[in-house]
């Protein structure tokens, strides 16, 4: 979940008036969700190289820079426009490791230009567990990612963005521009296809 929109807005208010102060404090409230949504996207092979707070750093620092553009003309939400330059960073940083041709062979690699890899730990969330309930909780992951896998590329955001970020109904409306009965209509869709695909209705 983002932070509080209402408190966002002033600071942007402000930030339109020349205050880096509330620039700055912008940013940070919003370095936590942020990481939350690249950690969760930085597959196994790429978190090895990668660590999602220099990922998150580097789009703090660039939306810094683009600030004055953006309330100027805030076509998105603030939230929405910050997400958008983490996945601008994210395909950056999948381009760079699939050019490098020191990466193993094996390793598991971004589905292609563009796509979103989403890992089953991002979705599927464990704690403390036991050697037996860990190896069930890989075994529940992997078939939850091949169900994920089943989805169309807007679904499998979707599900990604209500599990992994845990945007709320009209958050998620507000990023993909859609109205929230429309947003909650497609969220269903796609939970009901996970579940035919899983045969388990443990998925909300």
């Amino acid at each position: 979940m983002w932070p509080n929109a209402a408190e966002t807005e002033e600071l942007l208010l402000n930030a339109r008036q020349g205050d880096r102060d509330a620039v700055d404090r912008l940013m940070e409230r919003h370095r936590q969700s942020l990481e939350r949504m690249v950690r969760g996207r930085l597959n196994r092979a790429v978190a090895r190289r990668v660590d999602a707070s220099d990922v998150v750093q580097e789009t703090l620092l660039t939306a810094s820079k683009r600030m004055a553009e953006y309330v100027r003309d805030p076509r998105l939400p603030f939230h929405a426009w910050l997400r958008q330059i983490a996945r601008d960073r994210l395909n950056d940083v999948y381009r760079r490791q699939l050019a490098d041709k020191r990466s193993v062979a094996n390793e598991q690699s971004v589905g292609g230009e563009g796509s979103d890899f989403i890992p089953p730990a991002a979705l599927v969330r464990d704690e403390e567990l036991t050697p037996a309930a860990a190896l069930m909780h890989r075994e529940f992951a992997e078939r939850f990612h091949a169900a994920v896998e089943t989805l169309s590329d807007a679904d499998r955001e979707l599900i990604f963005m209500r599990h992994a970020e845990q945007l709320t109904n009209s958050e998620v409306a507000e990023v993909l521009g859609l109205s929230q009965p429309a947003a909650a209509m497609r969220y269903l869709r796609a939970l009901r296809q996970l579940k035919s695909v899983l045969g388990d209705a443990s998925i909300d």
